[in-house]
């Protein structure tokens, strides 16, 4: 049986100190030759009837994933597209909750619309700022910007309390933290950060019975038997979640199947404490060094306010992390190492 370190050690070949995955993670090896072999497909004109099934497995793996049957998972490329979606559903004059300095794509279509009540809280405020006549709350599991976790608990506890839904954005958590699909009305996830994928895919669970959602957005994927309902108004909309399927970029599903296989090999648990551990080591350099970051526990994103101007040099020295805010955004996964932490923290102190 391969140990978690060999798996990775087979799978990644970092050329440089990778600590970017809250921008985009390094793909794994698996996944690069299943991209390779699409193309293939294509290129010399066989049936890509395969990578069909490679959409349906990834469907399948990340409803494993979820803690969800497959059937309330749907398939589509953006979390801002299923965001729309959510924001279509809502009655004009909603009352929707988010949190302050949440990531674009949870909150744009909120606003956009004009004719909801759209109110931000602090995150740890989140909960408590639920009231009677709470239509929804939208927010990121992990905060992009910092690694600040929501109490997900305390939110569905208020939530429920009032009658109110949630969309819960899980695109900087799913892969190193337990997404439970039943925690919340509508989980959504894009799988080019922690879940190793290609660009190009996103997932929306979905309760058992579609909740307020409407397929607004239906294409011919989003018929019972797409083949057969190709041409004019489809007659019947898939029974299961596949009614808010977009037609799939079918090379990207091809390697997120390989990718989403890795993860499950691994186990979340593994990935979760190999990723906090180097995030502690990180943080406890740092106090030495005398710099306070972010707090953000239990999260294996850090954002150390003033430090962001340094992220060219930092590259320059073949270190890749991201500049937010000023703040420089370190993020490590399971391909890091304690070698890598060091480097960095040797780095900001020279």
């Amino acid at each position: 049986m391969e140990t978690f370190e060999n798996l990775v050690r087979a799978e990644f070949t970092p050329k440089n100190t990778y600590l970017n995955t809250a921008s985009n993670a390094l793909l794994p090896a698996r996944t690069v030759t299943a991209l390779a072999e699409a193309a293939r497909l294509r290129a010399e004109g066989r049936s890509l009837d395969p990578l069909y099934d490679d959409v349906e497995a990834s469907r399948a793996a990340f409803a494993r994933l979820a803690g969800v049957p497959a059937e309330r998972v749907a398939v589509g490329s953006t979390a801002a597209l299923y965001t729309a979606l959510v924001a279509a559903s809502l009655p004009p004059g909603a009352d929707v909750l988010t949190a302050e300095g949440d990531f674009a794509s949870v909150v744009n279509a909120f606003h956009v619309r004009g004719d909801l009540k759209v109110r931000a809280v602090p995150l740890e405020r989140l909960a408590e700022s639920v009231r009677p006549g709470t239509a929804l709350v939208a927010v990121s599991s992990a905060q992009s910007a910092d690694g600040r976790v929501v109490d997900l608990p305390a939110l569905r506890e208020a939530a429920r309390a009032h009658g109110a839904r949630t969309y819960v954005d899980l695109s900087q958590s799913a892969g190193w933290l337990d997404m439970d699909g039943d925690a919340h009305d509508y989980g959504v996830s894009i799988t080019y950060k922690w879940l190793l994928g290609p660009h190009g895919a996103a997932f929306l669970v979905v309760p058992e019975d579609f909740g307020d959602l409407r397929p607004v957005q239906a294409g011919w994927v989003a018929g019972e038997v797409p083949w057969e309902s190709c041409y004019g108004p489809v007659t019947e909309l898939a029974r299961s979640a596949r009614r808010f399927d977009t037609s799939p970029a079918l090379f990207t599903f091809a390697g997120l199947r390989a990718s989403l296989e890795l993860v499950e090999e691994l186990g979340v648990d593994a990935v979760r404490a190999h990723d906090l551990a180097l995030a502690e080591r990180f943080r406890a350099g740092l106090a030495e060094a005398g710099h306070t970051p972010v707090p953000a526990p239990g999260s294996p994103i850090v954002s150390v306010p003033g430090l962001g101007h340094r992220r060219p040099e930092l590259a320059r020295a073949g270190i890749q992390v991201s500049d937010r805010a000023g703040h420089l955004r370190a993020s490590f996964h399971l391909y890091n190492t304690a070698d890598d932490v060091d480097r960095l923290l040797d780095a900001l102190s020279g």
